[in-house]
């Protein structure tokens, strides 16, 4: 999801003969570990590109997050994208037309809730609104067969508790919600929330205007699993902790990711922000930023990959989608977008993508900061509407 641009190196056929090359390499150490199972994942993990065409027919057309796919800034194509069309000779287009989940879903659903035609195949939405997508009955449901390199995707995000088998989402990328700080202005860094609020931050602290991470990391640190049942009084708590820290002047602001420009110019040294921000802001700005999960916990969430119920191109989005659960696929985006990649096997393939990103925990995350991340329980319609306006009050927008 992140709005910070970077410059990355050129040439689409470049890359596809890189992911062809990549590919069969990967995937003969796969069949010689492996056996028949190798053969077996190597036939899984290619296409017949004329086929797969023929059987999908049409254009299928993507909607998503800004900076969120590995655009070349020279060729102003999207690289691995390009290796789609021409691997599959599949049609696609590709828009940034989400910038946030309630507005994009607010300019669709009249279309959705009337059956008809949006304009997109596959929309990438984060995972709190891919559950709300999928109980209007907006989603279609997955072919497992004409996705066969789901197998790929991790475990522990095979089965969330919107969409138990991902039978109508695929996570496109994982995001880490914790703290983040200027190395200049704080060498020793932060690792807890006190940190975070110490007096000699206020004013230079920014927040998240994304409920469900600022409020979901204070909660961490007050004691409250937020994966679990949680009481009102326990939500309002963590509101009250925030609304008092803006009126006390601690936090000088409550952003989307625009916090990003602020810690580049000083104006703001410690925010609530996510890894996938801080990983580019380093690779754009020499390293000057520090980004830590919490010792209490930090929050975890998904952007998700579905197909809308009115599209007309399920065979082709299938394909799609399909493609990007490559590991070699998946690995050559993690390198560029740098939030955590969900597919299995995608950090062996990314020593040949870039071996500086293979022990990257902020795509590659370790068991220890595994267990110390926590995904915000599923709220009620009562219960959404009804935090959504506390916090929005709290935070001057109510």
């Amino acid at each position: 999801m992140s709005k910070i641009n970077r410059e990355i190196p050129p040439g689409d056929s470049e890359l596809l003969g890189q992911l062809e090359r990549v590919s069969k390499a990967f995937l003969s150490r796969r069949a010689l570990l492996a056996g028949a199972g190798g053969a077996a994942a190597a036939t899984m993990i290619g296409f017949e590109g004329s086929s797969i065409a023929q059987a999908a027919g049409g254009t299928v057309r993507w909607a998503n997050w800004g900076l969120y796919l590995d655009f070349d800034n020279k060729t102003k194509k999207y690289r691995t994208l390009e290796a789609f069309k021409k691997k599959t000779g599949i049609k696609a287009t590709y828009q940034e037309a989400i910038d946030d989940n309630d507005t994009f879903t607010a300019k669709v659903s009249p279309q959705l809730r009337l059956k008809k035609d949006i304009g997109y195949d596959v929309v990438t939405m984060t995972e709190w609104k891919a559950a709300q997508w999928l109980a209007s009955g907006f989603v279609q449901k997955l072919d497992d067969a004409a996705v066969p390199n789901k197998k790929n995707i991790l475990p522990s995000l095979l089965n969330r508790p919107f969409d138990a088998g991902r039978h109508y989402s695929l996570p496109w990328a994982g995001i880490i919600a914790g703290i983040a700080w200027s190395k200049s202005a704080l060498p020793k860094g932060l690792k807890t929330l006190d940190d975070l609020f110490a007096p000699a931050n206020k004013g230079r602290i920014e927040v998240l205007s994304e409920m469900r991470d600022t409020i979901g990391l204070v909660m961490l640190w007050q004691g409250v699993d937020i994966s679990k049942p949680f009481t009102d009084r326990q939500f309002q708590k963590a509101v009250d902790f925030i609304q008092k820290k803006i009126k006390d002047g601690y936090i000088r602001q409550v952003k989307g990711q625009s916090y990003a420009e602020d810690l580049i110019s000083g104006d703001a040294i410690a925010v609530i922000g996510w890894s996938g921000d801080i990983n580019q802001l380093n690779l754009q700005n020499g390293n000057r930023f520090g980004f830590a999960v919490p010792e209490s916990g930090g929050t975890f969430s998904t952007d998700n990959l579905m197909i809308p119920s009115t599209s007309p191109n399920k065979a082709a989005a299938e394909a799609l989608i399909n493609y990007y659960y490559d590991p070699v696929v998946a690995a050559t985006v993690a390198n560029y977008i740098t939030y955590i990649c969900p597919v299995a096997g995608a950090q062996a393939a990314m020593a040949k993508v870039n071996p500086k990103q293979v022990n990257n925990p902020l795509i590659f995350p370790t068991d220890a900061m595994w267990k110390n991340l926590k995904v915000f329980r599923e709220l009620n319609p009562a219960e959404t509407s009804k935090y959504a306006k506390s916090f929005q009050k709290a935070i001057g927008n109510g």
